[in-house]
């Protein structure tokens, strides 16, 4: 069986390019997320990678949709081979049901890992230039309602909502949730 997985870094993404190149491929079953590459506990990949089977055929239509580093690359393929699973990056051309293919998926896995290194190298060097400059100041933090926020943490204390319901009606990630009620009761602490 042929499986697609899909994969854009946001919501906002669409998806419609790589669902077409799926159809044309023939892919019987389609996972896709919509979440960066970084993180590997994504649900659909790992219920993708639940999922399929010896004689199966995982297809992308690029490798960097599937993972965002040469680490995680070569370990979800790992993953696949001991189920008996190929794997196909149609804009590589890389088949590793052949040996071509897996020295291809190596060379090409440890390219984009030193471009993303390399991209983030500079990133980092420009930044520390423009704070000598006095000319960055980061990003600007989100803002929220603070008595909408008050409001909502006493019903999350209470377990009137769980912490996900608050974030949703926030319209928060994770990260920037907990960092934000650390923050509220750090200045809770000191009234």
């Amino acid at each position: 069986m042929k499986v697609g997985y899909v994969r854009v870094s946001t919501e906002e993404q669409n998806t419609i390019r790589q669902e077409v190149l799926m159809r044309e491929l023939e892919v019987e079953k389609i996972f896709m997320d919509k979440a960066s590459g970084k993180n590997k506990e994504r649900r659909e990949l790992q219920e993708m990678l639940s999922f399929v089977r010896k004689g199966d055929t995982v297809v992308v239509e690029s490798y960097s949709r599937l993972a965002r580093s040469t680490r995680d690359l070569l370990d979800i393929v790992e993953n696949l081979k001991t189920k008996g699973v190929d794997f196909i990056s149609k804009k590589e051309s890389i088949d590793t049901s052949t040996p071509a293919g897996r020295l291809m998926l190596t060379i090409f896995a440890g390219l984009y890992q030193f471009e993303r290194e390399c991209i983030l190298e500079r990133q980092a060097e420009g930044i520390k230039e423009a704070k000598k400059a006095g000319k960055y100041k980061g990003r600007k933090p989100i803002e929220i309602d603070s008595l909408k926020f008050k409001t909502l943490y006493d019903q999350w204390k209470s377990g009137q909502i769980t912490a996900v319901s608050m974030q949703k009606q926030l319209t928060l990630t994770a990260p920037t949730f907990y960092r934000r009620v650390k923050e509220f009761e750090r200045a809770k602490n000191y009234e």
